[in-house]
């Protein structure tokens, strides 16, 4: 495997930072732009070290405590959901992003900064400065948070993205204090969006694809065939109920649930803020 790799994207301005699985877009604007992109590409360059270093650990629900940042993000930001079954590894993406940001922010002039790390984005905002992200719905969407707003990351999951999932959400977008929580939150609430043992559904234990893996031998979605309006309704209403005693715990603070071209919306960004339609 090659080591990370750092440069720039064709527009001249977005970083690009990768190594193996990780691949990171990162913008940043203000006085202080050229010295804090200078510190997210040196602390880009151990990242995935550290992560392969504490595998061992994260892979777990519970454990030695780790030896580095990112994996001591990842431990903080799912222990809030125990009892229900989670590993650190459930908000791998977000804590990269939430880790490159803290070194970009880790000095004077940045006005506004984001990390994207594989659609999990963690970012840093001030004054009148807004970012503009896409809710994973349909049809398509965006959401703004603004400087006073408290959410400062966003992550999305379901059975058809990168990672696996017990449940069968075609998508789950999540607002949160930081990209590592919301990142374990939209884990689960898409394995929240279920319908146990249905017949449209169609599982392999974990392990089937890789034998390393987190979960083990748990059930995960491979594919699902078309469903019921109703069967869609009762998926959904799993999955925002959960996601509401989340938003009631303070977990997180908006979740955006997809399904077959139904969307559930729950939490408290103002509704000006949204441009979500929600569908039965």
């Amino acid at each position: 495997m090659q080591g990370p790799q750092i440069g720039f994207l064709p527009d001249g301005r977005r970083m690009h930072l990768h190594h193996g699985p990780i691949d990171m877009i990162v913008d940043v604007k203000g006085p202080g732009r050229a010295m804090a992109l200078r510190r997210a590409a040196s602390r880009f360059e151990t990242l995935l070290d550290e992560l392969v270093r504490d595998l061992p650990r994260l892979r777990q629900p519970s454990g030695d405590t780790p030896a580095t940042a990112p994996a001591l993000h990842m431990v903080a930001a799912t222990a809030p959901f125990v009892p229900t079954f989670i590993t650190p590894m459930a908000a791998v993406a977000g804590a990269g992003a939430d880790t490159i940001l803290e070194a970009i922010c880790n000095g004077e002039g940045v006005t506004k900064a984001y990390v994207n790390n594989g659609g999990d984005i963690a970012f840093h905002l001030t004054g009148k400065q807004t970012v503009t992200a896409a809710v994973a719905t349909h049809p398509a969407a965006t959401v703004t948070v603004a400087a006073d707003d408290a959410t400062r990351g966003i992550a999305t999951s379901g059975w058809r993205g990168r990672s696996h999932s017990l449940g069968i959400a075609d998508s789950v977008t999540v607002l949160a204090c930081n990209a590592a929580v919301a990142d374990a939150a939209a884990t689960l609430i898409a394995n929240n969006v279920d319908l146990p043992d249905h017949v449209a559904i169609t599982r392999i234990p974990a392990t089937d694809h890789h034998p390393d893996s987190d979960l083990g031998t748990r059930l995960v979605t491979t594919a699902v065939r078309p469903l019921d309006p109703s069967d869609i309704a009762t998926a959904l209403a799993a999955g925002a109920a959960y996601a509401h005693t989340l938003c009631n715990r303070g977990l997180i603070h908006a979740a955006y649930i997809s399904l077959q071209g139904a969307t559930r919306v729950v939490g408290h960004l103002s509704l000006s803020q949204q441009k979500v339609p929600e569908h039965a």
